[in-house]
């Protein structure tokens, strides 16, 4: 098929159609969006909304509006079930917003039409064997036809690349990290209520744990970043970090595999993933950005202020395991979705959230990276790091807060500076928004990213300090 010009893009009718917009987390991002549509100085000029009941739709169209009459949003009917219905959806849009989880259930249809027509499409999508299985079957196509697709632009994974990016960024001249650690601590005046669809992807992700990775064995072995250092230990699961004055639990996050998945695409393009119609200031640009992302092994862990803080997800993780792969099989899995508050000990609800809870949390993520004050100390025979570096990312709720902000955040990059990025293909959100201004916009609406401190390191000093259990 031949490839989606800019003539065809620039020739639909709306720029955004939000998918999904009556769920949950939908209607978070139809109130952010509103914010942005026909402001001034913003790309956003046309909206519309998209779902299997206009009725619904229109409830939610309300209540973003708040106080304020409804503005006139197309309200279009299209069904993740019905293929006709999600390719008239995208011969329509440039960017859809997809909020429909679980994506391993619905995501799959809609990447597909938007590849189909070249829209580009972005998710909020924290389900590594979804991501990794679109760029399994979709990347080539997806390149030819001029579609931009990009999962994981909410919580899971743009406080965690972007966040990485500005962490590497401290790491100047012969200095090289080794290991970076995300510490991500969950805060609220209120009882933590997280979203309910990230608990559903979850228990699938557990069951099918067994597909992902014989995907992941099917596929060509990429290439591997030359980090300075032994690789650090697997450790263990529940830790004392003492500096941030945290209980930290190991978490197998999707953040993990995304900023892997990034690390990998670097190694084979140094100089980052060039535009399809770019300018000669954004290649310098680009270029002079992922010279100074020095890749680092990454991981992260859930943080609490006392041990029993740890102790939902702790119990979570044991239903888990001994649930979604269980003998009882599917009884297993129908109970944990059927009982969610029980098994996660109320940090997840079926309804979600009220609107006092989503407003009073808020996130702290600490980033402590250790590594070497000169890269070529770590062929020193056994050398050890010699220098650590915390950085830290904060902003509200996660779920239906940060979401909507970083989701309609990289809309509006891809609106803007859509020439400068990739002309189509697969990708993580940190390979096609690191080199743009995205961190900034970030920045400019409630998620903010400081540098903490710099210092030299002890052996008594280096990661974990901690005591372990």
């Amino acid at each position: 098929m031949a490839g989606i010009n800019t003539d065809v893009r620039s020739s639909k009718t709306y720029d955004v159609v939000i998918f999904g917009a009556s769920g949950f987390t939908g209607k978070y991002v139809i109130r952010e969006a509103l914010k942005f549509l026909h402001a001034p100085n913003s790309p956003l000029k046309s909206l519309a909304l998209a779902g299997r009941s206009p009725s619904r739709l229109s409830e939610a169209l309300a209540w973003a509006s708040a106080s304020n009459p409804p503005p006139q949003i197309p309200l279009l009917t299209a069904d993740t079930s019905d293929p006709d219905s999600l390719a008239r959806l995208a011969s329509q849009a440039r960017i859809i917003l997809d909020c429909v989880g679980p994506f391993r259930l619905y995501g799959q249809p809609v990447v597909a039409a938007c590849v189909d027509s070249g829209c580009d499409y972005l998710d909020i999508c924290g389900e590594p064997d979804f991501m990794e299985r679109m760029e399994a079957s979709y990347h080539d196509t997806a390149v030819e036809n001029g579609s931009l697709v990009v999962s994981a632009c909410g919580f899971d994974s743009v406080p965690a690349e972007i966040g990485l990016l500005f962490h590497l960024k401290h790491w100047v001249g012969p200095s090289a990290p080794s290991r970076v650690e995300a510490y991500l601590s969950l805060e609220s005046d209120k009882r933590i209520v997280l979203n309910f669809g990230t608990y559903e992807s979850a228990v699938l992700g557990v069951a099918n744990a067994d597909k992902l990775a014989e995907l992941r064995r099917s596929r060509l072995r990429r290439a591997r970043p030359a980090i300075p250092g032994a690789a650090p230990p697997k450790g263990f699961t529940i830790e004392k970090q003492k500096q941030l004055g945290l209980w930290a639990l190991r978490l197998p996050s999707a953040d993990s595999t995304v900023v892997q998945r990034t690390q990998a695409t670097l190694a084979e393009n140094p100089h980052g993933l060039p535009g399809g119609n770019e300018s000669v200031e954004h290649v310098k640009k680009r270029e002079d950005f992922w010279s100074s992302a020095k890749p680092a092994h990454f991981g992260i862990k859930l943080g609490s202020k006392s041990l029993l803080g740890l102790f939902p997800m702790i119990t979570l993780i044991v239903f888990l395991g001994n649930l979604s792969k269980s003998r009882v099989g599917e009884v297993g899995r129908w109970l944990l979705l059927k009982y969610p508050s029980f098994f996660s000990l109320g940090w997840f609800r079926n309804n979600g959230p009220s609107e006092e809870e989503v407003a009073s949390a808020t996130f702290k993520m600490w980033f402590v990276g250790q590594g070497y004050s000169d890269g070529s100390l770590a062929s020193q025979g056994d050398k050890k790091p010699d220098t650590e570096v915390v950085t830290r990312v904060m902003g509200p709720e996660i779920g239906y807060l940060t979401t909507p902000i970083v989701l309609l955040q990289c809309a509006l990059v891809l609106l803007e500076e859509r020439d400068n990025l990739p002309k189509g293909g697969v990708y993580t959100p940190g390979l096609v928004f690191g080199p743009t201004d995205l961190q900034k916009r970030l920045q400019e609406n409630g998620i903010s990213f400081d540098f903490i401190s710099k210092r030299a390191l002890s052996s008594e000093t280096l990661l974990p300090a901690s005591s372990k259990l």
